[in-house]
Parts: structure tokens; C-alpha cells; sequence
């Protein structure tokens, strides 16, 4: 995996930030980015005030920023699935605290 993982392995208990400098991660396209700077830019130089904070970009950072099996199931998990954290991880742990809770702090701040 990108965060120098095996791919058997999942985020369970990850508990670090990714720290390399410069990092992007699968689910960032710079160019994406670098179009919407742009747009505000050109919004600013009209007079207006924009401000963007990117939660994609710092939620790269988090190992476990991913829906997992909220992504992957169509079904409630069984008490089986949940009870094997390394199968069915909750990795953006919707059950708090996580990425979520990061975006509603920024957000509320």
C-alpha cells in the first residue's frame, strides 16, 4: 500500500499520520486541486471573498481516512463481520472518533 503497508494489511490500529513530505495519497489529483486555486484566485481578483480549506488533502494524511466497508457492503455487516476488525475495519471510524469529527472541528472552529 501506499503508506508502506503489505497489501494483506489493513489500517487497524494505525494510529500515525503519514508524514512524508510533499505527500498526495490515491485520492488527491493535484491538477484538481491546482484548477479550483486557480478559480479562487480569479474570484479574489473580482473582490470576493473566498476562502477553501481542503479536507482532502489533509485527510490524506490519516492511514484509516477510507470507507472501508461502508464503501464495500450493501448490507449491514453480521455480528461475525464485525467481530474481525482485520477483514471489516472501520476505517474512517464512524463510530468516533475520526475523519469526520476532524471536518465537523474545522468546520465549527
Amino acid at each position: 500500500l501506499e503508506w508502506g503497508m503489505p497489501r494483506d494489511q489493513n489500517c487497524l490500529n494505525e494510529t500515525q499520520p503519514i508524514s512524508k513530505e510533499g505527500y498526495w495519497g490515491s485520492g488527491s489529483d493535484p491538477r484538481m486541486m491546482n484548477v479550483l486555486k486557480g478559480a479562487i484566485r480569479n474570484l479574489k481578483r473580482r473582490g470576493l471573498k473566498v476562502q477553501m480549506l481542503n479536507i482532502t488533502q489533509l485527510t490524506e494524511y490519516r492511514k484509516d481516512a477510507h470507507p472501508s466497508i461502508y464503501r464495500r457492503q450493501w448490507v449491514p455487516l453480521t455480528k461475525e463481520q464485525l467481530a474481525n476488525p482485520l477483514k471489516y475495519a472501520d476505517c474512517t471510524h464512524w463510530c468516533l472518533p475520526g475523519v469526520p469529527d476532524v471536518w465537523n472541528e474545522l468546520l465549527y472552529a
